[in-house]
């Protein structure tokens, strides 16, 4: 069994997958994300390992029944188990699911797919309430309502919060403009949506970072890569 070390939230992953080379993909990805991550290469070894917050379990396992393997670790914790498989029939998506597990993952996917499906079987399993969320130079705490830039603090409109907010919480996917105007007016918001475009302006101007706040033209807005730091503002003319 190996671990490699990250630092979300002390969130730990479990890799329990028999060939070497995905395993080891899975890992760099999940530790480059800041995942703590073991690795377990048999059922037997799985059963045995320490507990995790989030197992990804290949089906196809060389020692036991992926589904008998899903359905022990169901009876022992409530760690969130994503079924991760070339196995793409209906039955066993039901057999799986059924079993405990909280998804299921169809071989071949993609390393950003993966890590939002972490991301959201993490906000099922922990309704208490969402930790920080950091992105960059970026910090949201969403208990406290303050954002930070490469630690400065950012003082923004209630509006601006909620629609960096739902940006962060799962950065990198294209948030529609519907959505981001039910998450920061209501549901049944009837006014111009130019209104969206006026807040987002003011966002990324206080958040000061080039490139953080990105425009997908015609879906809606996302979380772009940023430096770490935010660009220098430019120096005042000499007059």
């Amino acid at each position: 069994m190996n671990v490699a070390a990250g630092t979300e939230a002390g969130i730990r992953i479990l890799v329990v997958e028999d060939d070497a080379g995905i395993a080891q993909s899975l890992v760099r990805g999940l530790a480059r994300a800041g995942y703590t991550v073991d690795t377990a290469a048999t059922g037997a070894d799985a059963l045995a390992a320490p507990p995790a917050d989030v197992v990804l379990l290949d089906l196809g396992l060389p020692d036991l029944d992926g589904v008998e393997v899903c359905r022990t670790l169901r009876r022992r914790g409530d760690a969130a188990i994503i079924a991760v498989t070339a196995r793409s029939e209906e039955r066993d998506r039901v057999a799986t699911l059924d079993s405990g597990a909280d998804d299921y993952l169809v071989k071949p996917f993609g390393l950003a797919e993966l890590l939002a499906r972490v991301r959201a079987v993490l906000r099922r399993v922990r309704p208490s309430g969402p930790g920080l969320y950091v992105h960059g130079p970026l910090t949201v705490d969403p208990r406290t309502r303050r954002v930070t830039v490469s630690g400065a603090e950012v003082t923004l409109t209630p509006k601006e919060f909620d629609i960096i907010e739902c940006l962060a919480t799962d950065p990198g996917r294209v948030v529609s403009r519907q959505e981001l105007l039910e998450r920061a007016w209501d549901a049944n918001w009837y006014g111009p949506t130019k209104v969206l475009d006026v807040h987002i302006a003011a966002l990324r101007r206080k958040l000061g970072v080039e490139g953080l706040v990105e425009t997908v033209y015609g879906r809606g807005f996302r979380l772009g890569t940023a430096p770490q730091t935010p660009a220098a503002p430019p120096a005042p003319p000499r007059g």
